[in-house]
């Protein structure tokens, strides 16, 4: 593959996670403030993961055999972009959720799409999809920091007269907006979200042609036939359960960092978060190594236990801020060990004429029903089972996700047997 198509797979993969990575880190936040009752909220969080699953059985399916997915991908962002911006300025439940169910229905795909369209134009997956991915990463990780600086109360900066640049930097980053003032400069991450996408439904149209496959069969059907081999089965199965503890730590963390327990001011929590991102960058650069080494199961197994290690670090040493926030970096280990790692594995097991549906089977399961339960139950979790006279019980909270990791890793260990890597193309 020429320097010019990655760079610009690459690229592709920046602009698709910073979309996603300038509003979710924040919104658990931000829909109570709007007054969104727990039931609202559930209904606008699980906008995605419903996404995830009508991707399936009708988005994934026009990529793989009615439309370039170059050219999908532009259109679903021009839609998704111009619905994100939309949310930036309404604070009304009704039309709040439909722009929301809008963007996700279109986004949710491309995750998929772009994918697709790397694993097309990679000649050897393995070794360079962890670094063209890790484009997304970075992209992440560019939506977060910016906010360091927009959630910056001004009025305190400007009382505080500060003397030359680095007095005028600490001081900056020291008054960071609190409460309300906070949660209504969160619509701003919409904005930028929405700007993003469209700037990537522009820059679809210069992608690499990667053309539909035409087929008559009924591809999401054949995909879904492949969980009858008990390997696919049971990785299908523990995607289910990582994407739940995955999405605890999102549903969960913004308010565990600004808790009196861990203390991060608000400015502050998105860098932090982040920093997972940041340690993905070198994870996914040996991703490859470690998958010739350790091979699919160990690879795998370990991706889950990080969310274990994370989670029993937040339940039982909330008091070491800096531990807190160091041990953010296992974030790497747990999405480029699993998640980027089931890609990667359905592009060399499963057959490439359904490719994208293939990957829209895990997706149904990584983007969808894990990420549909967590957001259902967590609200409910930490406000009414796991808080008494209005304190939190963390440790409690963070025990759930943890214990069920550790099950996870197990499941993974003892039944996870998948026979020897396949001729590309054949099942």
């Amino acid at each position: 593959m020429s320097s010019p198509h990655r760079f610009k797979l690459f690229l592709m993969m920046v602009l698709q996670f910073f979309i996603w990575g300038a509003w979710l880190p924040l919104i658990f936040g931000y829909l109570p403030s709007l007054g969104f009752s727990a039931v609202e909220q559930a209904w606008i969080l699980n906008a995605f993961p419903i996404a995830a699953i009508v991707g399936m059985f009708f988005s994934n399916r026009f990529a793989d055999e009615k439309f370039a997915a170059e050219k999908f991908l532009g259109v679903s962002h021009l839609i998704g972009g111009l619905s994100m911006i939309g949310l930036c300025y309404t604070q009304s439940f009704w039309p709040f959720l439909i722009l929301m169910f809008v963007h996700c229905l279109v986004y949710v795909p491309t995750i998929s799409i772009t994918n697709s369209i790397a694993f097309t134009h990679l000649k050897d997956a393995q070794r360079e999809f962890g670094i063209v991915r890790m484009g997304g990463t970075i992209g992440w990780i560019l939506a977060a920091w910016p906010f360091t600086f927009l959630f910056v109360d001004w009025v305190a900066v400007e009382a505080a007269n500060p003397e030359g640049l680095v007095d005028w930097l600490g001081t900056v980053l020291g008054n960071g907006l609190k409460g309300d003032e906070l949660k209504a400069a969160t619509s701003w991450t919409f904005l930028v979200a929405g700007g993003a996408s469209l700037l990537l439904a522009a820059f679809s149209f210069t992608l690499p042609h990667t053309p539909p496959r035409a087929s008559e069969r009924t591809v999401w059907l054949e995909a879904f036939s492949l969980l009858r081999k008990p390997f696919v089965m049971v990785l299908w199965l523990v995607a289910f359960i990582d994407s739940f503890v995955h999405n605890c730590f999102f549903n969960w963390t913004g308010r565990f960092l600004e808790s009196p327990e861990v203390g991060i001011p608000g400015n502050w929590v998105m860098p932090v978060m982040s920093i997972g991102q940041v340690a993905e960058i070198l994870t996914m650069l040996v991703l490859g190594t470690v998958l010739k080494r350790l091979g699919w199961r160990w690879t795998l197994v370990i991706g889950v236990l990080g969310h274990a290690a994370r989670f029993a670090v937040f339940a039982y040493l909330p008091e070491h801020a800096w531990l807190v926030v160091t041990v953010n970096i296992l974030h790497g280990v747990c999405y480029a060990f699993f998640f980027a790692t089931v890609y990667i594995f359905v592009d060399a097991y499963l057959p490439q004429d359904i490719r994208s549906s293939a990957q829209g089977l895990f997706n149904l399961m990584i983007l969808g029903g894990g990420a549909l339960l967590a957001n259902s139950i967590c609200p409910w979790l930490i406000d009414d089972l796991y808080t008494t006279d209005g304190v939190i019980d963390f440790q409690g909270l963070f025990e759930l996700p943890m214990l069920t990791a550790i099950g996870a890793a197990v499941l993974l260990a003892v039944l996870f047997r998948p026979p020897p890597q396949p001729a590309k193309g054949e099942a």
